[in-house]
């Protein structure tokens, strides 16, 4: 059996018979889900000696737990780019991955760089160095700031709209946690950005729209893996948040246009 699936996997514990398996869903900070049906487990594999493995059955659809186990993290990461809810259960439910602040952080960067590279190539600057690079920097900054508010408002509008649908209880809060990472990890998407725009070409702009579909895609498979929900009320979800982001970004849109008139009164005057 390939060994590559196993590196994301909580170390195991011995058994009575002799076996390493892993932690049963009491002893563990998150119970493993079988990738099929979404039921509970309370282990996915026993790893006998010599290395010799069995995976686990599901009780309620005789199918292997986690067939993803085996698999070498190449094949995980294909499937997880097909929006496969078998992958997403795997990576959410069945491994141990601490990389969302991170994965968040990198996102948000590469959305402000783009937006100030954006910001940058359209506009023309006449005053000195000193000031150019120290507007530019700020620019940066500024951008960064504006993403990480769309950013927010696009995870309120899901967690409001799933808020009204589906009242939480104190038992259902740690599930909104797991949703919250389980959102920035699936907005991986946003890391292409940057290869559109250093490959600049005049299909850009449709390289960017087809990113945006593509994280809107993985929230939505998020969303209904995580609650286990069905298709409408993800959609819905994930629709919410894009239509308050969106709206953030008029208000955005619609205040840099302002700013923009108000001054070009003001040089006007003076001439």
């Amino acid at each position: 059996m390939g060994t590559g699936g196993r590196s994301g996997l909580r170390s195991g514990k011995g058994s009575a018979d002799g076996a390493a398996a892993t932690p049963t869903a009491a002893s563990a900070s998150c119970q493993y889900r079988c990738i099929e049906c979404n039921q509970a487990a309370k282990e996915l594999y026993r790893d006998y000696n010599h290395g010799v493995l069995k995976i686990t059955i599901c009780n309620s659809c005789q199918k292997p737990v986690d067939k993803y186990i085996e698999y070498d993290p190449v094949i995980i990461l294909i499937n997880a780019i097909l929006c496969k809810a078998q992958a997403y259960r795997h990576i959410l439910f069945n491994t141990k991955i601490n990389i969302h602040g991170k994965l968040c952080m990198f996102c948000l960067l590469c959305e402000a760089y783009l937006r100030w590279w954006q910001l940058q190539d359209s506009s023309q600057n006449t005053a000195p160095d000193d000031l150019i690079r120290y507007a530019k920097e700020w620019d940066f900054y500024w951008m960064f700031a504006i993403a990480s508010l769309e950013q927010i408002t696009y995870f309120v509008g899901i967690f409001t709209f799933l808020w009204i649908e589906r009242p939480v209880t104190a038992k259902e809060r740690p599930s909104l946690v797991l949703l919250l990472k389980a959102l920035l990890l699936s907005s991986y998407g946003k890391l292409l950005l940057i290869p559109a725009v250093i490959w600049e070409h005049d299909y850009t702009p449709l390289c960017l729209k087809l990113i945006k579909v593509f994280v809107l895609t993985s929230n939505f498979q998020a969303v209904r893996v995580t609650l286990n929900a069905d298709r409408k009320l993800s959609l819905l979800a994930v629709l919410s948040g894009f239509v308050l982001e969106s709206t953030v970004v008029y208000f955005f849109q619609r205040m840099e246009w302002d700013v923009g008139s108000d001054c070009a009164i003001y040089r006007s005057q003076d001439f």
